[in-house]
């Protein structure tokens, strides 16, 4: 069985050209030569800022980019005709699709309402700083340019627990409406107080009405697009369990499990073990702690133990329900979680994802691709090759062999229904040296080499498939056998920069 690789197929400063989902069907060819298993799209419902949403900023979700509305329309990245094709061929080629779903907030409202709030701090939303008054909100969604295609039903305030403006007196402030109340910290996560309130007109879960209809959408989305599983957005400013059975009646509809993956932003480990065990373990999480231990290997000039790189991670705590990644949309420079991990030590986190037995790895597009308008190269040979080894090679019992501050390897001992699979990792993020480590002796007097061309050395390997495995100051080698090495020399045809991410450089 190929081993599970999803790509974050988006990030966020791409064109707003509406090409997106072509460029998408497009490569699906080059997806699966790499072993890309699955697909993360992002949001396709239409979003406040239109055409030049990145999907996030959730207006209309029976609109993927069908009807004129916010000055466009098709979405950022396509028309409905393309996305459903676009889905279509990429399952076609045995890779699955993963919609990102935004059930959080609404934004660009069509009509203000006078409606009774309370005002809160930004800070502590268990702080109430007035007393009930009337205020003028923009929470009345008509969605004139659907004109009722669909679905007629008309979102009004008393579909929402809050909203940040008051068009009466232009105050920008977290409002509750009406005598709702914000969710207790438990329900959601405890962050300022409690973090039910993020942005937007904050849709009320506890309102049956709002209920039914993000059900009776969810029945529509599946019956329209047949994906494949979902991404949840910030689940951790909506009811903890609220999921459960919106995704058992996906489930039930698509006649299988799904995979569903949520992104709970937080770097403690004890909150995504709570959101785990009170969603009743119906979904995964993004390993947000492990991104940061990457990001703080990478940012620490060698001063961060690597015998801790997977200290107090989803990893290895619930390893059935991690999914890894090194960066993504919100991580990329520029944005609101900014925690970019540094060009020198890429390949050392995706090695630490890719090549490793647990956890559904992630790919960022930024990282596979580039970011033009940042002036971020691809990663380049290094993540393919990465892919590839993944792919052909990552299989058999894995050894670690982590006993030094600096220098940490493992092992993949490969197994018999992959050829020549197997592999040895060392990596630093200091000073330099070696790593003894077994293969296996299946390999035993084979010669393995640096797939990666960081070391020159030949290292033949013992009857029982041991060897000294060398790496330099700062670096990562991958010793793989020599035919598999030679094979991979010409990795880099196997992918196509994007004409128009070209262009953006240019």
């Amino acid at each position: 069985m190929e081993n599970e690789t999803l790509l974050q197929a988006f990030q966020w400063d791409l064109p707003a050209d509406h090409k997106h989902w072509q460029l998408l069907a497009k490569k699906a060819d080059e997806f699966k030569r790499l072993g890309l298993t699955s697909l993360w799209l992002p949001p396709a419902s239409k979003g406040s800022a239109g055409a030049q949403d990145v999907g996030y900023g959730t207006y209309d979700l029976y609109d993927l980019g069908e009807f004129d509305q916010k000055g466009s329309i098709p979405t950022k990245y396509g028309t409905k005709e393309d996305y459903l094709q676009m889905i279509q061929t990429l399952q076609q080629r045995g890779i699955k699709v993963y919609a990102d779903i935004v059930f959080n907030h609404f934004l660009g409202a069509d009509e203000t309402e006078e409606v009774p709030a309370v005002k809160y701090s930004w800070e502590n939303r268990n702080q109430q700083i007035s007393g009930e008054e009337l205020i003028e909100a923009w929470t009345k969604f008509t969605f004139p340019g659907r004109k009722g295609t669909y679905n007629d039903y008309v979102w009004t305030w008393k579909n929402f627990s809050g909203v940040d403006y008051d068009a009466r007196t232009k105050d920008h402030a977290v409002f509750n409406l009406g005598d709702k109340g914000w969710l207790e910290a438990g329900e959601v996560d405890n962050e300022n107080g409690n973090f039910d309130y993020l942005m937007g007109c904050n849709l009320d879960m506890e309102y049956e009405e709002t209920i039914r209809q993000l059900d009776k959408w969810g029945k529509w989305f599946m019956e329209t697009t047949n994906v494949d599983g979902f991404r949840l957005d910030a689940v951790k400013h909506i009811q903890f369990d609220y999921f459960v059975d919106w995704l058992l009646h996906r489930r039930e509809e698509k006649d299988n499990e799904l995979f569903v993956v949520g992104e709970y932003w937080a770097d403690e480990l004890d909150k995504l073990e709570n959101y785990l065990d009170l969603s009743g373990n119906l979904i995964s999480l993004f390993d947000v702690p492990l991104h940061f231990n990457l990001y703080r290997a990478a940012s620490s000039m060698g001063a961060f133990d690597m015998r801790q790189i997977f200290d107090n991670t989803l990893l290895s705590s619930r390893p059935d329900y991690a999914v890894t990644f090194v960066d993504n949309h919100d991580t990329q420079k520029g944005q609101s979680l900014e925690s970019w991990v540094e060009g020198w030590f890429k390949t050392h986190a995706y090695a630490l994802i890719l090549l490793r037995k647990t956890g559904v790895p992630t790919i960022f597009w930024g990282d596979l691709y580039g970011i033009p308008s940042q002036g971020v190269d691809p990663v380049g040979r290094e993540l393919l090759i990465l892919l590839l080894l993944r792919k052909h090679l990552a299989y058999g019992n894995e050894i670690d062999y982590f006993e030094d501050a600096d220098r940490i390897g493992w092992v993949r001992t490969g197994d018999f229904d992959h050829e020549s699979s197997g592999y040895a990792v060392v990596m630093t993020n200091a000073a330099g040296g070696e790593l003894e480590m077994t293969v296996s002796a299946v390999h035993g007097g084979k010669t393995f080499v640096d797939v990666l061309g960081n070391s020159d050395a030949q290292i033949v390997l013992d009857e029982n498939g041991r060897g000294l495995f060398p790496v330099n100051d700062g670096q990562i080698s991958i010793y793989v056998n020599e035919t598999i090495a030679q094979q991979m020399q010409a990795v880099d045809s196997l992918i196509e920069i994007p004409a128009d991410e070209e262009e953006l450089t240019t």
